[in-house]
């Protein structure tokens, strides 16, 4: 079965390929942050008939891992002009094509590739307590059989030692891949507002939504209308909001290491209350 679908997804992506000059290329994109919400934000958006998610899968991890494979590659995974044109005709509104790919955000090199490929693109990001985060992604890390440590502790004692260099190699081999940058990143990850500084740089303020995902699960629709307003797209009525890809942290955050981690990323936070509007939710 496994084999079947793998070679369905060949063809398909060779087709893809093929037709990527009737392809419409996308208009926004949720790049982040991992374990943030981002599945459940690309559902429901999804169900919006004028926003466009990709043929074969959300994901498509393009800027980050897949760049090698040339904008045709990228373009053969979104929906023909033909299509969105009967769309648009619908609803009388601009159909916008969209995927998610949460290490967008965190790549060194994906937001250059971003701004340089998709001039005027838009992108949304949402961000959540940092620390939870960083034990959600050793848990979902350790689930997928790229975390080898049981323990989240002694993960996060070992990230400086993963990650040292690993900037560095991605922006001097720019097809490289690095497995703990990728997997191992659980506190720099969360150190959003680098990341968000980064991005700024390259796209503008104008183009960066930045969402806080636990105001997100508990207020779906006002977070939902102030992405629809951002993307400028007509309201159609609500979706169908529910949480994806949740997974418990497979033991609790010993005190002490909870609040060092706090007073790590005290300063990081900080900075996040001009992108947010205020002070981010766990935090207050």
């Amino acid at each position: 079965m496994r084999a079947m679908k793998q070679s369905v997804l060949s063809l398909s992506r060779a087709t893809g390929r093929l037709t990527s000059g009737a392809r419409v290329l996308p208009s926004f994109l949720i790049a982040g942050a991992q374990r943030s919400g981002t599945t459940s934000l690309y559902r429901a958006l999804a169900q919006h008939p004028l926003l466009l998610k990709p043929v074969l899968h959300k994901g498509v991890h393009y800027f980050d891992v897949g760049y090698w494979r040339g904008l045709p590659w990228y373009q053969g995974h979104f929906p023909l002009r033909m299509s969105a044109g009967l769309v648009e005709h619908r609803y009388g509104s601009r159909a916008l094509a969209f995927e998610s790919s949460p290490y967008y955000l965190f790549h060194p090199l994906a937001g250059e590739r971003i701004a340089a490929d998709l001039p005027g693109v838009r992108l949304i990001v949402l961000v959540r307590d940092p620390v939870e985060r960083a034990c959600s992604a050793h848990a979902h890390e350790l689930a997928r059989g790229f975390e080898t440590e049981s323990h989240f502790e002694s993960a996060v004692e070992l990230e400086p030692a993963r990650l040292a260099g690993a900037e560095e190699l991605l922006r001097g081999s720019p097809f490289a891949l690095h497995h703990s940058h990728q997997h191992h990143a659980y506190l720099a990850r969360g150190r959003y507002a680098d990341q968000l500084d980064r991005l700024e740089t390259l796209v503008g303020r104008e183009r960066i939504l930045v969402l806080d995902s636990h105001r997100f699960f508990a207020e779906p629709e006002t977070v939902y209308d102030q992405v629809l307003e951002f993307l400028g797209v007509p309201h159609l009525g609500y979706p169908v909001f529910e949480r994806h890809n949740g997974r418990p942290s497979p033991q609790p955050v010993p005190r002490e290491l909870g609040r060092t981690l706090r007073d790590h990323f005290e300063p990081y936070d900080a900075r996040l209350v001009r992108w947010l509007g205020g002070e981010p939710s766990w935090r207050r």
